[in-house]
């Protein structure tokens, strides 16, 4: 197990000198414990983070091109990953054994990752094992899960996803045993949903799987007719988004274009002009006709730093009232500049571990998905 639970909140209070300093303070000193670090320390940024911590970043992207970095940065003895748990626990998982992972905030989890955890899948793995072949299904799951449902993919021959990638996945595991191959997708039912549609897929071929009820709340027969059995997941920001955001919009700004992130539900998805990752996102607005009014359905973080780096555009929220990922914005600068200062002094707070058995397992579903990709 990684050293956070589920719920807990583990993160000390920190220190005043942190909490009372000015913007300009930290600023300065996180400099100066970066400059001092050298490239001892690699700091990686997801996109959803605040500007104050993205300005700090040695490199910016999704959750897929993040664990590419952190499979490829050899050379770091720290990494600092400013993004949520399960990120640093797979970046962990990634690196090697000279290398160690630091979490600025261990609060900053993930309510999706949270909707799936170890025991409920083996509970949902052995009731399906009983109305049909195992042998047939292929789990995967969202790089937004824990290390130990990562593992577990591992050992049952899936392998994890995102949303960049979700398609190139998806297509290998059913290719795995025929026509007969079964997927079992976790956490989020609405990337895995919009997967499927993309690969020609049928309502019909899919069902939600939901974990509080007996059998996923399904009949024997559909749990054996669908080739998608789909967990009841989600996540809180993107679920937010409606069609009627859609159709306002369109209202407003009848030549305006409409991006959407594929964690959010198919009937906004297939209403957008685009459908895509963070990193699809961000280059559609790069390619975007100069005077182009953009909504975005997404976290508003990268929202708004897309409209302060396209001057020449207007990129807006879909929803006007759309809320941050409140785990995301845990990371800030006070607890950034405490983790590298620690680190100067020789100190390594919120170190991430994964323990070996669990990373093990994962690493075989982590280096799937990079092979697929």
């Amino acid at each position: 197990m990684s050293n956070r639970q589920s719920g807990l909140r583990l993160q000390s209070p920190l220190p005043e000198g942190y909490t009372d300093a000015t913007a300009d303070e930290l600023s300065r000193r996180i400099a100066k414990a970066k400059s001092t670090l050298g490239d001892r320390v690699m700091i990686l940024g997801h996109h959803y983070q605040r500007d104050e911590v993205m300005r700090w970043a040695d490199a910016r992207g999704d959750s897929f091109g993040l664990s590419r970095l952190a499979a490829d940065a050899r050379d770091a003895e720290f990494v600092v990953f400013c993004g949520v748990h399960f990120m640093a626990e797979s970046a962990d998982i990634l690196t090697g054994d000279h290398q160690q992972v630091v979490l600025p905030d261990l609060n900053a989890g993930c309510s999706m990752a949270d909707m799936a955890d170890l025991e409920s899948v083996e509970e949902a793995w052995e009731a399906i094992s009983g109305v049909t072949d195992i042998t047939s299904v292929v789990p995967i799951t969202y790089m937004n899960s824990s290390a130990a449902l990562k593992a577990f993919v591992g050992r049952h021959g899936g392998a994890v996803c995102t949303s960049s990638n979700a398609r190139a996945v998806l297509t290998w595991a059913l290719e795995q045993h025929g026509p007969d191959t079964k997927v079992l997708f976790f956490p989020d039912q609405h990337l895995g949903r919009n997967t499927a549609y993309q690969l020609g897929f049928a309502e019909s071929d899919m069902a939600v799987w939901d974990p509080r009820r007996e059998m996923g709340g399904l009949e024997d027969r559909r749990v054996k007719e669908a080739r998608f059995l789909l967990w009841k997941g989600h996540c809180s920001v993107h679920q937010r988004f409606r069609p009627a955001h859609v159709e306002a919009f369109r209202a407003a700004h009848p030549d305006g274009l409409v991006f959407v992130h594929p964690e959010c539900a198919h009937d906004v998805v297939a209403l957008g002009d685009v459908v895509g990752s963070t990193d699809a996102i961000i280059k559609a607005v790069d390619a975007a006709p100069a005077g182009s009014v953009i909504a975005v359905a997404t976290e508003i973080h990268l929202v708004q730093r897309l409209d302060d780096e396209h001057p020449d555009l207007t990129v807006v929220s879909l929803d006007p009232l759309v809320c941050p990922c409140s785990t995301m914005f845990r990371i800030d600068a006070p607890h950034l500049c405490w983790v590298l200062e620690s680190l100067v002094e020789g100190a390594v707070v919120n170190r991430i571990t994964v323990d070996p058995a669990t990373a093990a397992d994962a690493k075989v579903a982590l280096e799937r998905m990079l092979a697929i990709a």
